[in-house]
């Protein structure tokens, strides 16, 4: 149950992120002296929300290799103490 822990900081830390950015992109859009124009920032917002797609799928590729590790690492472990006994 350990392992899972990051793993759950990482998705609710993401959630808080992605509404921030919602509403800061909202509240930009909505001004009326903004100097961007509404498609400029709707594009932005789409490249954001891809460029955050992958390191999601980085992130979650790196928890699953950390997890694997840590696995390997104890499954090490207990063997070292067999060998020992």
């Amino acid at each position: 149950s350990t392992a899972n822990a990051p793993e759950d900081d990482a998705q609710n830390r993401y959630s808080r992120t992605d509404r921030t950015t919602y509403s800061r992109y909202s509240r930009d859009a909505n001004s009326s002296g903004s100097s961007i124009p509404s498609n400029a920032l709707e594009k932005r917002i789409e490249e954001l929300e891809r460029e955050l797609a992958k390191e999601r799928q980085e992130n979650a590729r790196l928890m699953k290799m950390t997890q694997d590790k840590e696995e390997l690492i104890g499954k090490l472990k207990e063997e070292i103490d067999l060998l020992n006994r």
